[in-house]
């Protein structure tokens, strides 16, 4: 998937060097630069982008809260602080990442692509709704239990097992015993002391 960026910063010279190198970044393309966040939201909806650099000095007092706002009405969207000067820390919280005037061409392009494979596992993560005996399926897995064993447990034929087993990794990207054992433990399915080790 392709990542559209707006740029909203002040600096004609910074935002010509951040559009460089984001320009220059394979699945990125910057969608629009503004100079200021009037009309950001409509900015937003009419270019389809999910990520926003905002310089966070260039919101008043009582705009500090549209990072927020901007996450409520586009989920899809990550919001980066371009810190040019000073900024109280607290102000950075609503921020999903932070990119600093001094930071390297490598550095900018690393942190883009973290925050990009970041939200990208979370759209994954929001789409996964297992039902009750996928669950029990993967808990079984995550406990070491091979697939005649759970057929044996859940009084299910071996197909449905092997069945359950492809919508789990269908649903949750995962096609790995050990990378479905750790999807149990980050989402409270099973207890580590529950894992065969």
């Amino acid at each position: 998937m392709s990542n559209r960026v707006i740029i909203c910063e002040a600096s004609e010279i910074i935002t010509a060097g951040l559009y460089d190198i984001i320009q220059g970044m394979a699945d990125f393309d910057v969608a629009a630069r503004v100079d200021s966040p009037e009309g950001l939201s409509e900015k937003i909806l009419a270019t389809g982008s999910n990520i926003l650099i905002i310089n966070p000095n260039l919101l008043g007092y009582s705009d500090h809260g549209l990072p927020q706002q901007l996450v409520k009405e586009y989920p899809q969207l990550t919001v980066v602080a371009l810190v040019t000067g000073y900024v109280e820390p607290s102000t950075l919280k609503p921020y999903d990442g932070v990119i600093e005037i001094g930071d390297t061409k490598l550095k900018i392009i690393n942190k883009l692509s973290q925050l990009a494979q970041d939200a990208e596992r979370q759209d994954k993560t929001d789409d996964v709704e297992l039902s009750r005996r996928e669950i029990d399926v993967l808990v079984a897995v995550a406990k070491g239990m091979m697939n005649k064993e759970i057929a044996d447990m859940m009084n299910l034929s071996i197909h449905t097992v092997i069945s359950h087993r492809k919508n789990i990794t269908r649903k949750t990207g995962i096609k790995s015993v050990s990378g479905l054992t750790v999807y149990a433990l980050l989402n409270n399915l099973i207890d580590e002391n529950e894992v065969y080790k």
